[in-house]
């Protein structure tokens, strides 16, 4: 196997720079278009072969890493709230909290309940995957998925979510707890069925203070990667907008701590500290300009890094629709072009 990524989560030396990128599989590629025209977002993740098919779409790019082809709003169906992927709207849920009677009747899944179609394409892909490179599994962490359960969909500044959280704090706590759960159960799930590392998506965190997130969201998603943790395998800890949030995150949990591209990166893991490996923190837009150029900016990334064991190269976010595939593979080859220290 292609060992490099697991490798650097363990701050281990490699020969290269590992690559991988969030949203590596989706719109931007060809092949998920002309899957797209046929199946829904939904089919695709709840059918293990198109699943399948999907994540290994990227490979022929040079990523040191596969993450499995699903979605982090996947658990709020089974636990009785329904949703949907809107045309040029996103995910849409049918009901949105309101009370705390909703919360309550959210139910407490065990992972084979509704969910098994994951862990069966997990299983897929790790046959086709016949060893080449790790496959990484993920999960929403409590805060995200509470905000689109409250909000309805996406929002620009969550007011229904953060009135909701300081109003009605037990209500939210109740949430988060039922949520995190869930979470917990559903990473263990993934780990049992085959996944190598797992990431904790907590893309909307960083709407808020650190005051507000050790008060109202560091406890639940200590609750889940701190157990995580134990299973043995790299975990993750990813959230966007963060940069006044690292060390809350760190302390949080997790062997990797990613940073997006907000974040000076040579500052970043310096505050993160290096007995963490870290992930990111290209800008997603830059793969819009000239390869050359995204290779400069690739290279100060790189430069900020110092060749130190423990950077996994990735985006800020995922991959942005419409990118063109020729500059992200052009980004991966001038990565892996830059040696390290030689691998032991």
């Amino acid at each position: 196997m292609n060992d490099r990524f697991l490798r650097a989560c363990r701050r281990e030396p490699t020969d290269v720079t590992p690559v991988w990128f969030m949203r590596q599989a989706g719109r931007y590629m060809p092949e998920y278009r002309a899957l797209r025209a046929k199946h829904s977002m939904l089919e695709i993740c709840k059918t293990p072969d198109l699943a399948t098919e999907v994540t290994l779409q990227p490979l022929k790019l040079g990523v040191d890493a596969a993450i499995l082809f699903a979605d982090i709003l996947l658990p709020l169906e089974p636990m009785g709230a329904s949703f949907e992927f809107a045309k040029g709207e996103g995910p849409v849920i049918h009901e949105p909290i309101t009370s705390r009677a909703q919360i309550e009747k959210l139910r407490v899944i065990d992972p084979t309940d509704g969910l098994q179609y994951v862990l069966d394409a997990i299983r897929s892909i790790k046959t086709a995957l016949a060893g080449r490179v790790p496959l990484i599994g993920f999960a929403g962490a409590p805060f995200t998925l509470a905000s689109y359960l409250i909000e309805g969909g996406k929002s620009a500044h969550f007011v229904k979510m953060k009135r909701f959280m300081y109003t009605e704090p037990e209500a939210w706590n109740l949430l988060c707890s039922k949520l995190a759960g869930v979470v917990r159960k559903f990473l263990h799930a993934q780990i049992e069925a085959g996944v190598d590392a797992v990431q904790l998506f907590d893309s909307w965190v960083g709407q808020l203070t650190p005051a507000d997130y050790a008060e109202y969201v560091k406890p639940h998603v200590k609750h889940i990667l701190q157990d995580v943790m134990k299973a043995g395998v790299p975990v993750i800890h990813f959230g966007t907008g963060t940069q006044h949030l690292l060390e809350e995150m760190r302390d949080a949990g997790g062997t990797v701590i990613g940073m997006d591209a907000r974040t000076p990166f040579a500052e970043g893991w310096k505050r993160i500290g290096y007995d963490h490996a870290v992930q990111g923190n290209l800008d997603p837009t830059i793969l819009f300009a000239p390869p050359e150029l995204a290779k400069k900016h690739a290279d100060r990334v790189l430069d900020a890094a110092a060749g130190r064991p423990g950077h996994i190269f990735n985006l800020g976010h995922g991959i942005l629709p419409e990118t063109p595939v020729e500059t992200v593979q052009a980004v991966i080859e001038h990565v892996h072009a830059r040696k390290l220290t030689k691998s032991t």
